[in-house]
């Protein structure tokens, strides 16, 4: 028996999601319209920004808040399916099958997504089921619509620099195709990792009542996904986390660093930008703090930082060595510590010109 009932996740994130600003189907047609066509001009534009050689764009896929949910259902489904199959194999009878039973699990998921596909303006989507291409970018265009109302900004300036952003991650993974087998292969490994036990893993389920009592008080700094993963995820997570924060840096970086013209109010994008992520309601804090959202902000800002600091210090070009293979990768420590990097992969020679 699956533990997860796919079909019911999309059903309850369906049913639970809002419906997106009011606009007529005119003015939604040329939304998307205008969204393929910026997408096409941000390529070009970030691929002239890092010299990364990227190869032909695929079609950008415009969506609604449903269409994103049934995708990211179905990226889930490739991605997990073999692990909650080993699962299901061990899962005892009782606590553990009322706890993880298909419709409870699929519900859950489904009122994740519903949650997400509210807020997320776009993603390139990396790991596909068979048959639907090795990438996809996808923007969710009645959130990005809504936000840029929200924010009283020029709306071609901000659905190009949303474009900006999820282009700088088509062109990492296009220009260094590596890249994508390396996360592939950490995310099976982190999975592979997964401690199999039900006693063990009841253990950590139970400690997750503990996660959300303290964020609902206020107090600590941990997710739901800290409280269920064994030691072994954690050091993964390490590494994982220290991509992730290189490659969003990366896209935050592109987006505000652009030439002015590209994108005339960038500035004032930005800063608007940044002070609604620090201004969100407190209930909605402690459901990003839950699901770990809390932890990609900051992987914006620590990257950034990073990217930053070694291109003002040694270019673009010296920077892009960064994507030779694993090896050049920053680690978690040196995502803080600049420098480190470039002594290690650069040269010390390159910290005293």
């Amino acid at each position: 028996m699956k533990l997860v009932d796919w079909k019911f996740a999309v059903t309850v994130g369906h049913r639970l999601v809002r419906p997106g600003p009011v606009t007529t189907r005119h003015d939604a047609r040329a939304v998307v319209e205008q969204l393929r066509s910026l997408a096409i001009d941000a390529d070009q534009v970030v691929r002239d920004f890092t010299g990364l050689d990227a190869g032909d764009a695929e079609p950008v896929r415009v969506v609604d808040r449903r269409r994103w949910i049934t995708a990211n259902v179905d990226g889930f489904r490739f991605l997990l399916e073999p692990l909650l199959d080993k699962l299901a194999e061990r899962r005892p009878p009782g606590v553990m099958t009322v706890s993880l039973g298909p419709m409870v699990t699929g519900a859950q998921i489904g009122m994740i997504l519903a949650y997400l596909s509210q807020r997320v303006l776009g993603q390139y989507e990396i790991f596909l089921p068979p048959g639907q291409g090795a990438g996809r970018l996808t923007l969710v265009a009645p959130n990005i619509v809504e936000i840029e109302r929200e924010l009283g900004v020029d709306p071609r300036d901000f659905r190009l620099w949303v474009c900006l952003h999820e282009a700088a991650h088509r062109v990492q993974f296009s220009a260094n195709p590596w890249l994508r087998e390396h996360l592939r292969s950490e995310i099976d490994e982190f999975l592979a990792a997964t401690d199999l036990d039900p006693a063990a893993m009841l253990k950590r389920l139970r400690s997750v009542a503990g996660v959300v009592g303290d964020s609902l008080r206020g107090n600590g700094e941990a997710s739901i996904a800290d409280a269920v993963q064994t030691p072994e995820q954690k050091r993964i997570l390490e590494r994982v986390t220290a991509v992730m924060s290189l490659l969003e840096g990366h896209g935050e970086y592109v987006m505000n660093n652009v030439d002015a013209s590209v994108v005339p109010s960038s500035a004032e994008i930005h800063r608007k930008f940044d002070a609604r992520r620090h201004q969100a309601r407190s209930a909605d804090r402690v459901i990003r703090q839950l699901f770990g959202l809390d932890m990609k902000m900051r992987q914006y800002a620590e990257g950034s930082v990073f990217v930053a600091a070694v291109v003002e210090r040694v270019g673009m070009a010296e920077f892009n060595h960064i994507w030779e293979g694993p090896h050049t990768l920053p680690t978690r420590a040196e995502i803080t510590d600049p420098e480190a990097w470039i002594r290690r992969v650069l040269g010390a020679d390159r910290l005293t010109t």
